[in-house]
């Protein structure tokens, strides 16, 4: 499992206050030197997981720190130049597979069989209809969502976009980079547009 932002942000703070003549790199490269020697590989869970990018690493920053606004502006315009749009043109698919798609949980873990699709777990997170009577709230609430935007290739091309990279329009979110980390296809994620933005998806009744 990839560990979250602020867990590596705990552990580069404990190590600054142990030793506060370590540079905050410096810092930073030791915190992973003991996740390194903590986590095991097992299944499709590597040690890659524990290596950041760009934005992984400009987000990891103790709770409360405020990134200065051109750190974020400059986060927020690689993240959005890496999206990839369909080829095709065609940004919405079936809701009703996209329905499945929020709905599972699986994929990412050790024990998951890498050659299956992963599901994006998205009622972890948020409300999507009125039937659920159970859903997370780390995320709004998406329920009407495309009943309250519309269905116009602008708001199509965000919505897909959200999906494939939330740090292209919210430098430092918490929603997973579904398509920038390969954890859905592009189908899948055409799907999950369709779920959050068809008329006749549960979302929008």
């Amino acid at each position: 499992m990839k560990p979250r932002k602020p867990f590596v942000a705990l552990l580069a703070a404990l190590l600054l206050a142990g030793c506060a003549t370590l540079s905050d790199e410096e810092a930073s490269r030791r915190a992973l030197d003991v996740m390194k020697t903590s986590f095991k590989e097992r299944g499709q869970a590597k040690l890659d997981r524990l290596d950041q990018d760009d934005a992984q690493r400009a987000c990891s920053v103790p709770p409360g720190t405020e990134l200065p606004k051109a750190t974020t502006e400059r986060l927020e315009k690689a993240n959005l130049a890496a999206i990839r749009y369909p080829s095709d043109g065609k940004l919405m698919g079936d809701w009703k597979a996209g329905e499945r798609v929020a709905q599972s949980g699986v994929g990412m873990q050790y024990s998951d069989d890498p050659k299956r699709p992963a599901g994006a777990n998205c009622y972890a997170c948020h409300q999507l209809s009125k039937q659920e009577i159970s859903f997370g709230t780390i995320g709004p609430s998406l329920y009407h969502f495309g009943k309250q935007r519309g269905a116009s290739v602008a708001i199509q091309r965000y919505t897909y976009g959200k999906i494939y990279n939330s740090n292209a329009f919210t430098a430092c979110s918490n929603m997973p980079r579904f398509g920038h980390k390969g954890i859905l296809t592009e189908q899948q994620m055409k799907d999950v547009t369709a779920l959050l933005l068809d008329p006749a998806s549960p979302v929008n009744q």
